[in-house]
């Protein structure tokens, strides 16, 4: 009898990005391999921080009245997941810790009405501080994205 292999691709993973991992940005996760699948945009509440050249998302810090932070959602695979904690300088090798300028987070966003369960890169609460805080929601409104102006496509709110 011949022996079926049980080794199943392990199943893809959704990544919410707000900065330079948006198409367009400085680490455009759509030229990184293997190929990220897009999913849509999103929108999630928390505050953005601008730190120079990219910037910084926190889950708490925001008002209700404060705009959600743009996004987009990914599937990625566990091998560009890993990419992707290397570029967010994630240390693979040791657990989070408090040195560490990013954490990474699960959070749910929507996509088409439909609730997506994601992982995202959350920075360090040392880094959230007032004059770096953007009072909108889009990276994108700070930096021109590479190759000119990328259109957004929001849901209804």
């Amino acid at each position: 009898m011949p022996h079926e292999s049980t080794d199943q691709p392990a199943p893809l993973r959704h990544v919410f990005v707000y900065g330079t991992l948006r198409r367009g940005g400085s680490n455009d996760i759509t030229r990184l391999r293997p190929a990220a699948r897009y999913v849509g945009t999103a929108r999630l509440r928390g505050a953005l921080y601008g730190l120079g050249p990219y910037p910084g998302m926190r889950l708490d810090g925001h008002g209700d009245d404060d705009p959600p932070v743009i996004g987009e959602v990914y599937a990625v695979s566990a091998e560009l997941e890993r990419q992707l904690d290397v570029i967010e300088g994630l240390r693979l090798d040791v657990p989070a810790q408090d040195l560490d300028e990013y954490a990474k987070r699960d959070v749910v966003v929507e996509v088409g009405g439909q609730p997506i369960p994601c992982f995202m890169y959350e920075i360090h609460p040392r880094f959230a501080n007032d004059t770096a805080r953007l009072l909108h929601g889009d990276w994108f409104q700070v930096v021109q994205p590479l190759g000119g102006s990328i259109e957004v496509e929001l849901p209804a709110t």
